[in-house]
């Protein structure tokens, strides 16, 4: 890195905490919406078929990524695949030892500082640290292959050092054992290094399953700028990729998808409340998988996250404390259930039902390909809002994605077309070699636990409210009296309180909010003010619970 590109990288992150502590912008704010796909043999076999009609996949959804203006820097692209064990055998031989052909591997896609050697240095301590105190041996590391000449002048500026680590299970656990503790891992590393305020440490995957190479090139040269990614013997059951466009947001290495378990194209419009949500849930969180190691996950959602990112972080514990891919789905993004328009199944309703009691709906535009390792699935959010078409080819592979023919087919083989619609998956059992469709699916879950049994603990209050007599506890000079101490105006009581009290309806009224701040006013604004729907801002018209109840619900 020359000195100018150091002194770009430093004005830069400068400039960003100061917008972020002094501005309008607020990296909690972040959204994006994008390209996103999957590709998986349904049989479950690996095949360099698969990696390459990822490849091909991605390139054939740049259009949906921003492109800076040296033509190079986009907002950020990236593949998950599976890991190729003998493609990382041999890289281990490169270290000197002789890897255990019984023995699984995991390895971790590491960005460190590359502008800081010294930073550098103490992030690969907090990583074997970590990883030794959990039992684990260590083949070494591994630089990984990049041509940076793909790369326009900002993305190499910001690149990060793109290291490996090659770790041993030397504890003979199982693989689902395995994936829970390098998770736990992972989470211990990225809070060490908070402690240690090491800015620039970020693990891309850390797994014995999967891999995951992203960054800041366009989405065709993320193949050229990783030639790990062309080698014939990176072979892979599945891809899930990924070609980001960000809103109101600044691209960065560590912002590219897919992330950990999942590839998100759209916006979560309830963030702030699933991530206030979550942080009181993990006051009473406890976990028979995870017992004493639960303390070491929290916060479940990191600081700083996308939405995107806090989603897969709930996404990824929800699968590492027990529940298969397809289950977490239907908890977090689920389909509208409580007012549908054709009778859906008793045994959905009560799934449903349950997982509405155990996590609230993370709701928004979201079309989703998603794995934890054994299932491959695409999903969309209740409203369908963004697109998720599918083929099933002649040779037995699964391609979905935002755009229809994103991978040339044999039109004569192919057995299947479709897109997936409101609140539906698409599912692949690699460990079974089956597909599965939206009803056999979701019959599947459904019958996976005794829901019905279950929901029977829940008390639904609107039953038990319905028929509570109100009676008016004040009127004439009293009543006014108090509604001047609460802040009403008569532009409240007469298009908002009338039209409630009278005809059972919410106001009409432009979306937004004019009035000015507190601080600013010369009109007491008391606290309940701030009690307010704060989410659904974006769609016009607006989506609430009054004109379309059938996906939308204040519950």
């Amino acid at each position: 890195m020359t000195k100018f590109d150091a002194e770009w990288v430093a004005a830069e992150e400068a400039k960003r905490r100061w917008m972020d502590q002094n501005g309008l912008y607020k990296a909690d704010d972040e959204h994006a919406s994008c390209g996103v796909g999957l590709v998986v043999s349904i049989n479950g076999k690996p095949s360099r078929q698969v990696v390459e009609n990822g490849i091909n996949a991605l390139k054939a959804v740049w259009h949906r990524g921003a492109v800076d203006a040296d033509g190079k820097t986009g907002d950020g692209a990236g593949i998950h695949v599976q890991i190729p064990v003998p493609f990382f055998h041999d890289q281990i031989r490169r270290t000197g030892h002789e890897p255990d052909p019984n023995a699984l591997i995991a390895v971790g896609q590491v960005f460190l500082p590359r502008t800081d050697f010294g930073a550098q240095e103490r992030c690969r301590t907090i990583i074997e640290s970590e990883v030794l105190r959990m039992g684990y041996y260590i083949y070494g590391w591994r630089h990984v292959p990049v041509d940076i000449s793909v790369l326009g002048e900002k993305a190499n500026a910001t690149r990060p050092e793109i290291e490996q680590i090659l770790i041993k299970n030397t504890k003979e656990i199982d693989e689902e054992t395995f994936e829970r503790e390098l998770y736990v891992i992972r989470r211990r590393i990225e809070k060490a290094a908070i402690a240690a305020q090491i800015q620039g440490l970020y693990l891309c995957s850390l797994s014995c399953r999967s891999i995951i190479y992203k960054g800041m090139m366009l989405a065709e040269q993320v193949a050229s700028f990783y030639p790990d990614l062309m080698d014939e013997r990176f072979v892979s059951a599945f891809a899930i990729y990924h070609q980001r466009y960000s809103t109101n947001t600044f691209p960065q290495w560590w912002l590219a998808q897919p992330f950990r378990m999942l590839a998100h194209n759209g916006e979560i419009n309830t963030l702030k409340g699933n991530v206030n949500w979550m942080k009181s849930h993990e006051i009473r969180m406890a976990s028979n998988t995870f017992g004493e190691l639960a303390e070491d996950i929290k916060p479940i959602i990191p600081a700083g996250a996308s939405d995107s990112g806090a989603l897969d972080a709930v996404f990824e514990v929800l699968v590492r404390a027990g529940r298969n891919a397809p289950m977490a789905k239907t908890m977090m993004v689920p389909e509208a259930w409580s007012k549908t328009a054709v009778e859906m199944p008793q045994a959905w309703q009560d799934m449903y039902s349950y997982c509405n009691s155990v996590m609230e709906p993370w709701d928004g535009p979201a079309a989703l390909a998603m794995t934890d390792g054994r299932w491959v699935c695409g999903g969309l959010d209740r409203n369908g809002l963004r697109p998720m078409r599918y083929v099933v080819t002649g040779d037995g592979m699964l391609i979905a994605g935002s755009e229809a023919g994103m991978v040339p087919v044999d039109e004569m083989t192919v057995r299947e077309k479709g897109a997936l619609g409101p609140g539906q998956m698409i599912a692949v059992d690699m460990e079974e070699g089956k597909l599965y469709r939206d009803i056999a699916i979701k019959d599947k879950l459904a019958a996976a636990q005794p829901f019905g049994d279950w929901i029977e603990k829940i008390v639904e209050l609107n039953s038990l409210l319905r028929d509570v007599p109100e009676t008016a506890k004040h009127d004439g000079v009293e009543l006014r009296r108090r509604q001047i101490a609460a802040g009403y105006t008569m532009e409240e009581i007469e298009q908002v309180l009338v039209p409630m009290a009278e005809d059972g309806k919410e106001m009409i009224a432009s979306m937004g909010d004019d009035t000015p701040a507190a601080v600013l006013s010369q009109v007491y604004r008391p606290l309940s003010h701030y009690f307010r729907q704060n989410f659904s801002q974006v769609t016009n018209p607006p989506i609430d619970s009054l004109r379309e109840a059938r996906v939308m619900s204040l519950k």
